[in-house]
């Protein structure tokens, strides 16, 4: 019997690819825009932040010798979010891979909490994701095939003990309910789509002088006794960009230090 040979590391190859990821411009979303980039993608890279770090984002693509763009979206505007892909394909070509990754954090008590709180977060955590989802699909669809990440959180799956923040948990779950979602809608067309469920992970946000006694909570919560570098989300999304996840759809992949079996 003979069996196909499999070239390994060809599986995990992006090169001639175009990807879009959102919330490019810091922490997850850069981190993965540099990383679908050295893999061998194009990237657009699309954020609203101002301070100079999409542009940084940009720079360090191009310097690997990758084609790059700059947009600067609003994902919770439809019309913002098409003319993003339609830009996207003008510039770089077909859109193949996206990773959604705008999002917002904050907490405070249910009791508590005023309406604008809740609807800002869900606006850009849960709606944003939508619309991102569906224009980048709407792309795809005309082209056949796709692969849509989308970052959650294990704040979708389990409730963060001492952290009050009933809305972003439940924007997360939405999120991971959304994804297994639009999986099975597309699942016939072509189009794959997975999440990502990071663990208490070092960004910027996390990092904060103010945070400190926090993260050493959020550490000693944690099996393997520390939050994830930014660089050990890179790993799953290439996986679920690429050809070695072929087979896999409406997955959610927790990356949490082993968190979630406590």
């Amino acid at each position: 019997m003979t069996q196909d040979v499999l070239n390994a590391p060809a599986l995990f190859d992006l090169s001639g690819r175009v990807a879009l990821v959102t919330g490019a411009g810091s922490g997850i979303g850069q981190r993965i825009a540099l990383g679908l980039a050295q893999s061998g993608a194009d990237v657009a890279c699309l954020d609203r932040r101002t301070d100079g770090g999409l542009q940084d984002t940009v720079a360090q693509i191009q310097a690997l010798g990758r084609k790059a763009l700059a947009l600067s979206v609003d994902v919770t505007s439809k019309a913002s979010m098409q003319e993003a892909v339609a830009a996207t394909e003008a510039e770089l070509g077909p859109l193949e891979i996206a990773v959604n990754a705008a999002g917002i954090a904050n907490a405070n008590p249910c009791e508590e909490m005023e309406e604008d709180q809740y609807q800002t977060l869900m606006d850009i955590n849960m709606k944003g994701v939508f619309l991102s989802c569906q224009a980048e699909a709407n792309a795809m669809l005309k082209h056949g095939k796709g692969s849509i990440i989308n970052i959650a959180s294990m704040s979708g799956v389990i409730v963060n003990r001492g952290l009050e923040q009933v809305h972003y948990n439940a924007s997360k779950a939405g999120v991971i309910h959304m994804s297994k979602s639009m999986a099975m809608e597309w699942v016939q067309k072509g189009i794959r789509v997975n999440s990502i469920s990071p663990g208490y992970t070092a960004t910027p946000m996390n990092t904060r002088p103010e945070m400190v006694h926090q993260t050493k909570e959020f550490e000693a919560q944690t099996p393997m006794g520390r939050m994830a570098s930014v660089n050990e989300m890179v790993g799953p999304a290439i996986f679920l960009a690429s050809d070695a996840s072929s087979y896999c759809t409406g997955v959610d992949l927790l990356v949490d230090g082993g968190f979630c079996c406590w």
